[in-house]
């Protein structure tokens, strides 16, 4: 099949476009930007020593917290006269992180962005709902940017206004819905209880920003009537959503890996882990002008796929981001991830999508609730029954004790975002 987006490239293309790419980044960035200069320098390295793919290995890493120190407009790599836009993320701590954009940027954003449309198989008779924010976080203008490019019809509704967006589904029948995944289930269970599954005309989603469980998303699809969903990667720093996205085969998602390389490292060690080993994504910009990206450590945690798709798209693939490295919580000396939470979830069909995890400390001994939602259709009757039972899992699997409790569907907080799983209480004793 043919693509007007997708380049068909085969793995020898693709690292001669990645070693061209690398050549000029590192000299790019050597020559336009101070903090590349000195971090370069300080390693040893000039541009002209970079002479294959394996020679990324000795550049530096950049860690949000450089993007933290250089603010406002960190890693700038060309005059300012030449920035058309900025877009910022709001960091974990203290000020955000700011990136800067050529519109040499904004048009290979929209391009790849362009690309994940049609990976989804839509077509320009399509109506995108688009329900993510607007304004400093690229997420609404890189789905509007990728949606005008492509050609279909575009809905910007932004976050929140259910009434609106219900209202678009409904009126201006959508067939395509861009949000979070929390989003879709809050939108799935409000189509669900206005009794207007027969009224809308949604056939695909495509969702990110958060990491989900295959529950929540059955839910959200049941919910919707969807034909597909397609989980879609992407941030701030490099460009913004629509680094990738799942295919139709739903095997992995394929990243753009002639504007971008995608290492896998061991976040203790910082070395590469074997093939199809998980670790943190870290990645290289190879045409990006204003802030270049040089071995970038994403903090996300995810693996590549090795071989093939079924899809017949030759652009390489990784899992969905399975967490974050520093999402990760150290609970009475275990490691432990949101996301095994909800994975034990998973073997309980009583139970829905929604859990969120509390932490708190008294007398100086941890304590961990966990509180999940039953599905609408099941009994009450066996609440206690179903909370040791999941209580059992999560110490056989994760190896902690926790107080489940379960609630009835729609007590715990929706989110038109992020749903926050965690809340850590422990520094409050």
């Amino acid at each position: 099949m043919t693509h007007r987006f997708i380049p068909e490239l085969n793995e020898e293309q693709i690292a001669d476009i990645q070693l061209d790419g690398l050549k000029w980044t590192a000299d790019h960035a050597y020559n336009g930007s101070p903090f590349y200069r000195s971090r370069m320098k300080e390693q040893g390295i000039e541009p002209g020593d970079i002479k294959t793919l394996d020679d990324l290995q000795q550049m530096p890493f950049t860690t949000a917290n450089d993007l933290k120190e250089g603010y406002p407009m960190p890693l700038l790599s060309v005059p300012e006269a030449d920035v058309v836009r900025i877009h910022g993320s709001s960091g974990t701590t203290g000020k955000r992180k700011i990136l800067t954009y050529t519109q040499n940027d904004i048009d290979t954003w929209k391009d790849m962005f362009a690309r994940c449309y049609e990976l989804a198989g839509l077509t320009v008779e399509d109506r995108v709902q688009i329900c993510v924010g607007y304004g400093l976080w690229t997420a609404g203008a890189g789905f509007q940017l990728g949606c005008e490019r492509f050609g279909a019809m575009t809905l910007p509704v932004g976050p929140g206004l259910l009434e609106i967006q219900l209202q678009m589904l409904t009126d201006l029948k959508s067939t395509c819905l861009c949000s979070t995944a929390s989003m879709a289930l809050l939108m799935g269970e409000e189509v669900q209880k206005q009794g207007l599954a027969d009224k809308i005309a949604l056939k695909k989603a495509i969702f990110g920003a958060e990491t989900h469980t295959p529950k929540m998303r059955r839910q959200f699809e049941q919910a919707l009537g969807l034909e597909h969903s397609f989980d879609i990667i992407g941030m701030t720093e490099l460009y913004g959503p629509g680094m990738g996205l799942e295919c139709m085969a739903h095997d992995g998602i394929h990243y753009w890996a002639d504007k971008f390389i995608l290492e896998i490292i061991d976040p203790d060690t910082l070395q590469p882990v074997a093939p199809g080993e998980t670790g943190e994504m870290v990645v290289t910009t190879l045409s990006k002008e204003a802030s270049p990206l040089i071995r970038y450590r994403t903090h996300d945690l995810t693996r590549i796929i090795p071989g093939q798709c079924s899809c017949g798209v030759t652009m390489p693939r990784i899992d969905k981001i399975m967490g974050r490295s520093d999402d990760m919580f150290i609970f009475r000396g275990v490691n432990i991830y949101p996301g095994q939470i909800g994975s034990v979830l998973e073997g309980f069909g009583d139970l829905s999508a929604e859990y969120q995890i509390s932490l708190t400390r008294h007398d100086g001994l941890d304590h961990m609730a966990v509180r999940v939602e039953r599905t609408p259709e099941a009994s009450t009757d066996n609440d206690e029954g179903l909370a040791k039972a999941v209580a059992a899992e999560i110490r056989k699997n994760i190896l902690v004790r926790s107080d489940v409790s379960i609630l009835g569907p729609g007590k715990l907080p929706r989110s038109f975002a992020k749903t926050k799983r965690v809340q850590d209480e422990r520094g409050e004793d």
